[in-house]
């Protein structure tokens, strides 16, 4: 609250994201979204656009704005994984999506492909086909 009433806030954990000035505060606000396994996707999809755009700009403010916020993700996901409060597939799903940013973050450049080949795993399909509206693909008779 008082970052957004224009109070200058410097204060670092999981659940707080990263100080950001303006022209970066507006157009990373509400980027980094994990509800399920598709915002997270999405969140990606737009956190790794918005990133390949300031590195190409040579903008290292951005990039590394855009890295911490995953990184937070990462930890908030992990945190929410481990919490006893949550129930067993959330924690499965928060796990999920923790490893996500951690290959994102690791080999951004090499993520989607990542990704892709994840989601057609057996492990992925065992765990996540029956609760994401995802058909598993028959095998061969």
């Amino acid at each position: 609250m008082l970052r957004q009433a224009g109070v200058r806030v410097d204060y670092d954990d999981r659940y707080v994201d990263p100080l950001m000035e303006e022209p970066y505060a507006t157009r990373l606000a509400g980027a980094l979204q994990f509800h399920d396994l598709e915002s997270a996707e999405a969140s990606l999809q737009k956190l790794d656009a918005i990133y390949r755009e300031y590195r190409d700009a040579s903008d290292r403010v951005g990039t590394v704005l855009v890295r911490s916020l995953v990184l937070k993700g990462r930890q908030r996901a992990e945190s929410l994984a481990v919490n006893s409060r949550v129930s067993p597939e959330k924690r499965r799903e928060k796990q999920e999506v923790a490893n996500w940013f951690r290959v994102w973050l690791e080999t951004s450049d090499l993520f989607f492909d990542w990704l892709e080949l994840r989601k057609q795993s057996e492990e992925f399909q065992r765990l996540f086909s029956d609760h994401h509206g995802q058909r598993r693909t028959p095998r061969p008779a």
